[in-house]
């Protein structure tokens, strides 16, 4: 390591080093989102107010679902959504583990029992054909992820579940605005679970929301999102409003705030634009690194639109994963890894009895696979000086090891 640049390979890697660093992924924030926040705090209404209702019927009305009950989290969305089906305890759910461990969580939290499918190979999504192996009698429901923004194999996965009486529980916190068959992501499964997280496809902050055609579903949701009760803030504001309200179910406060739904509401105008930005940033690192024999860019199907969340490559088994990461940090390009398997989490490993070997390909991919930075401000320069690092990193591990 020298001592001077931080480089542990001087006069190699870090000879292109970028003089800033470049993050996998950043909020977009504009003029006309802080405006609608600032207006929303000088309001009367800075808690759950109207400006909720609002943006739970413009996500809804987008994604073409009947109902949007937001929440202060897509980890929050996630634990309502199975909370709401009312499931026995320690009913089986059939989930991927090559998600964010919040998946599973909400499962767990639950008290039901998470069972774990391999991934397919090309789109990292869950397998139809795996699922069909971890159904038991236990099994009520399949919580599955779109990868990356990229949706799953939805009618296969659908006609699994309808020859076994299974609930569908998706997991789009990476998909607000891709689309399955033409069909946008939010109203194809019994419930659609998305996340506003900064780097997230539009922004809340932090925030959540949970999409449904089912009315009933859409009740137990809004009362599980404000402890259980039936009444809401709103409903019990004003001269003539009646003081009762009365508490059918355990919930929780899972509240979204005032001013967080006016940002989702203002950069859910534009969010088209941050889509075709984020697919016009992947298209170019596909152009660019697809001459690279070493990586293998992201496959995408035909049949679907990405939201484009992340953009993940695969590295040759002999390109060793970790040292590439370290090499590309070096040249202040911040890639990440999206995911290390859930099962291989302390607290999975000791509570529950599962051999990563028995997930072939899940365990293949998170041995090669790396995300690259993406965001709508990436200029140009930022995507070749990328490519351009992709490529050193791999030539020089490449040479090293020969």
């Amino acid at each position: 390591m020298d001592k001077e640049t931080g480089c542990r390979n001087p006069g190699g890697a870090c000879s292109t080093m970028r003089k800033t660093f470049l993050p996998y992924g950043l909020h977009d924030v504009d003029e006309a989102d802080i405006k609608a926040v600032a207006e929303t705090l000088r309001s009367d209404w800075i808690t759950t107010g109207p400006k909720i209702g609002e943006f739970e019927e413009k996500v809804a009305k987008y994604v073409s679902a009947g109902h949007g009950i937001a929440v202060n989290s897509g980890t929050a969305a996630l634990e309502i959504a199975v909370s709401s089906l009312g499931l026995p305890e320690g009913s089986e759910v059939v989930t991927t583990p090559f998600t964010f461990v919040a998946t599973s969580n909400s499962i767990i939290y639950n008290r039901l029992k998470p069972v774990f499918a391999d991934i397919r190979k090309d789109t990292f999504n869950i397998s139809p054909e795996e699922i069909k192996k971890k159904i038991t009698k236990e099994t009520k429901a399949i919580l599955f992820v779109d990868y990356a923004g990229q949706p799953c194999e939805f009618d296969e996965i659908r006609e699994i579940a309808e020859e076994n009486s299974l609930f569908l529980i998706e997991d789009a916190a990476q998909a607000l605005g891709a689309s399955y068959k033409e069909k946008k992501i939010g109203s194809l499964a019994d419930l659609t679970c998305f996340s506003f997280h900064p780097i997230k496809t539009i922004t809340t902050g932090e925030g959540g929301m949970v999409t449904t055609n089912d009315e009933k579903l859409a009740e137990k949701l809004s009362m599980l999102r404000n402890h259980g009760i039936d009444r809401s803030t709103m409903q019990r504001f004003g001269q003539n409003a009646p003081w009762g309200y009365d508490m059918k179910m355990l919930g929780r406060n899972f509240r979204m705030t005032d001013f967080q739904a006016a940002l989702g509401i203002s950069q859910l105008d534009r969010i088209d634009g941050i889509i075709k930005k984020r697919a016009a940033i992947a298209a170019s690192y596909s152009r660019e690194l697809g001459k690279i024999s070493e990586v293998t860019v992201p496959f995408t199907r035909e049949d679907s639109k990405s939201a484009w969340h992340l953009y993940p490559i695969l590295l040759d088994e002999g390109i060793n994963r970790d040292i590439f990461y370290e090499m590309m940090r070096e040249m202040n390009i911040g890639v990440n890894v999206h995911y290390m398997p859930v099962y291989r989490h302390s607290y999975y490993r000791e509570n529950f009895k599962i051999e990563p070997k028995d997930f072939p390909e899940t365990e293949d991919v998170f041995s090669r696979i790396i995300t690259l930075p993406l965001f709508p401000k990436m200029s140009e320069q930022d995507i070749l000086d990328v490519a351009a690092a992709v490529k050193k990193a791999v030539k020089e591990i490449k040479n090293g090891k020969d």
